[in-house]
């Protein structure tokens, strides 16, 4: 894939949260709500300001992020689905390091 989102934007790859299950009944796909978890797989270069300067972005390519239910726009490339969002709608980055034991 190759693109580039533009300014502040960036490209988000839904993660899946398994199969989810309500004592013996399995919910089927279309009733199940869609993860609000995602790997970034594309960032923007950053917000412009009023005096030409550009704000680089919080969020790089590669963070594993939260959003809210409703965030950005879904979108079809290369027949996968993505979401295309600002990064004012990111509300948390997910730290992947692992805890050191003292």
């Amino acid at each position: 894939m190759n693109v580039r989102p533009l300014h502040d934007r960036i490209i988000v790859r839904r993660l899946d949260e398994g199969e989810q299950k309500v004592g013996a009944i399995i919910i089927p796909d279309t009733a199940k709500e869609k993860p609000q978890q995602g790997k970034v797989i594309a960032a923007g270069n950053g917000k412009s300001k009023d005096d030409g300067k550009r704000v680089p972005l919080d969020v790089t390519t590669g963070d594993t992020i939260l959003f809210g239910k409703y965030s950005g726009q879904e979108i079809k490339l290369d027949g996968e689905e993505y979401i295309i969002m600002r990064e004012d709608e990111v509300l948390a980055i997910i730290e992947g390091g692992t805890k050191k034991k003292k």
